[in-house]
C-alpha cells in the first residue's frame, strides 16, 4: 500500500489501482467517521448500528438517505431488528460496487414490490444501472412458458437436467477394490521418528 498525502484529500494506492479516497481533514486531532469502514463489524453486531457515530456522520453527509431508513424500517418489520439491521447493511455494502443512485433505485423498487431483499436491491441496482449508461446486465432465460387453454394457467416448464444430457455410453470399468491398500498396512514400520 502506498499513501500519497495533498493538499486536500488522503488517497491510498495498491500499486497503481487507487483503494480509497479521502477529504484531508484540517487541524490536529480531528477524525471523520466513515460508515462503510464499520459495515463488517456491524454485520456481526447490528445492534450497534443505530447509536453509532458512522451513522450520525452519514445522515449529517447525505450518504444516509430517507430510502436507506425507508428500507431499513421495512426491513426490521419483515425479519425483526437484528435480521432487519443486517439485510440494510448488506445493501450498504453493494455502495462499494456500484454507484449510490443505482442502489438508491434498486432500494425504491423493492420497496414498491413490497420486498426487503438485499439480493433484489442488488438486482434492481445492476438493473437501473444498465438502463444508464452502465455495462448490460446479464440475462438468464426463463423458464419455457406453456398455457393450459382449459383452466387458463400459466406454468413454467420445468426441463430434468439428466433430459438435457447426452447418453454415455456404459461404464465398463471393474468396480474399485481397497485390496491392495491393505498390503501396506501390513508393511513392517521402519522406526519412530
Amino acid at each position: 500500500m502506498r499513501v500519497s498525502l495533498r493538499a486536500d484529500e488522503v488517497v491510498v494506492f495498491d500499486r497503481h489501482e487507487i483503494v480509497a479516497r479521502h477529504p484531508r481533514l484540517s487541524g490536529r486531532w480531528g477524525y471523520r467517521d466513515l460508515l462503510d469502514h464499520y459495515l463488517e463489524i456491524l454485520r456481526a453486531k447490528p445492534g450497534a448500528l443505530e447509536g453509532s457515530t458512522g451513522l450520525k456522520a452519514a445522515r449529517a453527509d447525505g450518504s444516509f438517505t430517507p430510502v436507506h431508513d425507508a428500507f431499513w424500517a421495512a426491513a426490521r418489520e419483515a425479519h425483526g431488528s437484528q435480521a432487519g439491521t443486517r439485510a440494510l447493511i448488506e445493501v450498504l455494502l453493494l455502495h462499494r460496487r456500484l454507484p449510490a443512485e443505482a442502489v438508491l433505485a434498486g432500494m425504491n423498487a423493492v420497496l414498491e414490490a413490497g420486498s426487503v431483499s438485499p439480493d433484489l436491491v442488488a438486482i434492481e441496482a445492476r438493473r437501473a444501472l444498465a438502463a444508464g449508461d452502465g455495462p448490460a446486465p446479464v440475462v438468464i432465460a426463463p423458464p419455457a412458458v406453456v398455457l393450459d387453454e382449459a383452466e387458463d394457467i400459466v406454468a413454467a416448464r420445468v426441463v430434468s437436467l439428466s433430459d438435457r444430457r447426452p447418453s454415455l455410453p456404459p461404464d465398463t470399468r471393474p468396480a474399485p477394490s481397497l485390496a491392495a491398500y491393505g498390503q501396506l498396512l501390513s508393511l513392517p514400520s521402519k522406526g519412530s521418528a
